[in-house]
């Protein structure tokens, strides 16, 4: 982006956890610059805008009212998602929110047509799958590297988060659970990589009803689980690939199970962890008898949050499309509800939405713009 246009000024709702990872990016980009922050405790917003130097700390309502901030990222946690979204887009301002988009689709898509019908933009977490290591990934298939891809696997399967989390109750309630917390970062990816959805199916369980958390501060306290813990889906995308997912919170001796892979009529390619924004990258062809890892065509490769936003800022600017759109986290969120309600069915599910494959990044991008 050129020096002349302006920024956006950006206002964040949630001060939480996942907010400093924002906070601390936000000056590598030139496209927007946070101007305040909020949070239902005073205190913690206060924290906040103190360590990483934001003028402003306020109530949620004061900073939607605010007549500078020009696009709100919503960082509550996900019961809260709709309301903020839809709160901040009936105030004039853009919006852009932690995954999920929504706990409901009903949610979900009052949200994409509210800001169509105001005209402006929506986008939604994940923004890892700019990283340069799905980006390298998509330039592979696109390149033909694995010939015409004809199915794919993804897995993430751990232990759950009460393990680590300070306050991990909610990943077990209504819009938490494997699929829910995980689950975008992985079929976002591979909807970036492989294009839209047709169908899916699935099965889930509740492994374990209650959980103990094990770490501080409320270590000891017991978690009763409202959502499945393991869900096993399928998908057929409109390209005809057929895809497999797995995320349990319930395998509490861990995995070595790839993150993604890619299968090809003339080889297999290895996806990076989508939950991160580098490598490796590693593609076998068919003749080959090694793995071999690949350089990385894209930048972007250092975790952190904001690249997102980012784009999104830069779309506002320019006109163009955004990358990581509240359409795309729709599709994923549908998908999502799809492999809980085809295992309550025992009957597949047609998806009803569709998507672009989002552009993917041109290769040669300065460190902050994102033309």
């Amino acid at each position: 982006m050129g020096n002349d246009m302006r920024k956006l000024k950006v206002g964040i709702v949630g001060c939480g956890k996942i907010s400093g990872a924002y906070m601390n990016k936000a000056t590598f980009f030139d496209s927007y610059e946070i101007v305040a922050c909020a949070d239902l405790d005073m205190d913690r917003a206060r924290a906040q805008a103190a360590e990483f130097k934001i003028a402003k700390a306020c109530t949620v309502e004061e900073l939607i009212a605010d007549r500078e901030i020009d696009l709100v990222v919503n960082l509550t946690i996900p019961i809260a998602h709709a309301d903020i979204c839809l709160k901040a887009l009936n105030a004039g301002k853009h919006v852009y929110v932690e995954k999920p988009l929504a706990i409901t689709r009903e949610e979900g898509k009052q949200i994409v047509d509210t800001a169509r019908a105001k005209g402006l933009l929506a986008g939604c977490a994940p923004d890892t799958f700019l990283g340069g290591g799905v980006q390298t990934s998509i330039k592979l298939i696109d390149d033909g590297w694995i010939g015409e891809p004809n199915a794919a696997t993804a897995f993430m399967i751990g232990r759950g988060h009460e393990n680590w989390h300070p306050a991990p109750e909610f990943y077990y309630k209504a819009g938490g659970g494997p699929m829910f917390d995980m689950g975008p970062y992985y079929l976002t990816a591979l909807v970036a990589l492989l294009g839209p959805i047709r169908a899916v199916t699935g099965m889930t369980r509740i492994t374990f009803p209650e959980r103990t958390i094990l770490s501080q501060p409320l270590a000891g306290q017991k978690i009763v689980v409202d959502v499945p813990t393991h869900v096993s889906g399928l998908m057929e995308f409109h390209s005809g690939a057929i895809g497999t997912i797995i995320t349990s919170f319930d395998a509490f001796g861990g995995s070595e199970l790839p993150r993604i892979e890619i299968y090809g009529s003339e080889g297999t390619l290895s996806v990076p962890d989508p939950n991160t924004f580098g490598g490796p990258v590693r593609i076998r062809r068919k003749d080959a008898k090694e793995w071999t890892e690949l350089p990385l065509t894209h930048g972007f490769t250092e975790n952190g949050r904001g690249l997102g936003v980012a784009d999104m800022a830069h779309a506002v600017l320019s006109g163009r499309k955004h990358r990581p759109s509240a359409e795309l986290a729709y599709h994923v969120l549908e998908a999502m509800h799809g492999f809980h309600d085809a295992s309550d069915s025992r009957r597949h599910y047609e998806m009803t939405s569709t998507v672009e494959r989002p552009a993917p990044l041109p290769l040669g991008l300065s460190a902050r713009a994102l033309d």
